[in-house]
């Protein structure tokens, strides 16, 4: 495999006006987002930004960005506008689509997300953690995968995922956590399909590509890093990454 990770990013957010550029102890959190995608070292990182302001400020951090079309509906279209003009010959075969409110997202993990991709017949590799408390359980912002890890496997099939707690019975649940590992013809193909039935009803992106038969594994990893979606997510991120602070032990609130 030779990977690429590429960061979306837009000014575009109701709950945290301005997120990508928000301060995280002097620097922007988009830029803590491409350091993470540099510490994880598995191939080069850019920004694929919605807004001239993101890619100065990734510039000013030595970082690439890329300017794409500010009316693209979502990240995955702006990683695929942005893979197509930092890589027209193709190089990269396996594009890793990083979420840039993930400011805290261990390094490792961004190295295991691309695990699944060992198999052949996987298109999309992603992560899991498991689900330790009933309110994660129940809250509809937790997205949840329906998938097994028996016998000690560290890779599963994904059979679907929801806001809604699945699979029902004993066992347990899946966090998903929102970075993927597309093949580059599968994220070229996904980008080219129609927005889906239950994509709509569940707002879930990624169901699209089981609608359409792609096959989507999960890897698990210890617990889900927390994403900065409002005022207090930022001022937790602050905390967590003060210079004492490190990343690997920050999780997803309960």
């Amino acid at each position: 495999m030779n990977p690429i990770v590429l960061i979306p990013s837009r000014m575009a957010a109701t709950r945290l006006p301005g997120k990508p550029l928000a301060d995280i102890n002097g620097i922007p959190m988009i830029v803590h987002v491409l350091n993470r995608g540099r510490e994880a070292d598995i191939g080069p990182v850019a920004v694929a930004c919605a807004e001239l302001e993101i890619a100065e400020a990734v510039r000013a951090a030595g970082g690439i960005a890329v300017l794409t079309d500010p009316s693209l509906p979502r990240g995955s279209d702006r990683v695929h506008a942005a893979l197509s003009s930092l890589d027209p010959q193709g190089h990269h075969d396996v594009v890793v689509n990083l979420q840039g409110d993930l400011p805290t997202i261990p390094p490792e993990y961004i190295r295991a997300v691309l695990a699944p991709l060992a198999d052949p017949a996987i298109d999309i590799a992603t992560l899991v953690a498991p689900i330790t408390t009933p309110e994660e359980a129940a809250s509809p912002s937790v997205v949840k995968a329906a998938c097994a890890f028996d016998g000690g496997r560290a890779v599963s099939p994904a059979l679907y995922f929801s806001r809604a707690a699945i699979p029902a019975g004993e066992g347990p649940l899946w966090h998903h956590i929102g970075i993927y590992a597309f093949r580059r013809q599968a994220l070229a193909r996904f980008v080219a399909l129609p927005e889906s039935p239950l994509e709509r009803r569940e707002s879930l992106e990624q169901l699209r590509a089981l609608e359409a038969g792609m096959r989507i594994a999960c890897a698990r990893v210890e617990f889900a890093p927390f994403g900065v979606d409002t005022p207090a997510d930022l001022e937790r991120a602050r905390v967590a990454l003060r210079p004492s602070g490190l990343p690997s032990a920050v999780k997803s609130p309960a």
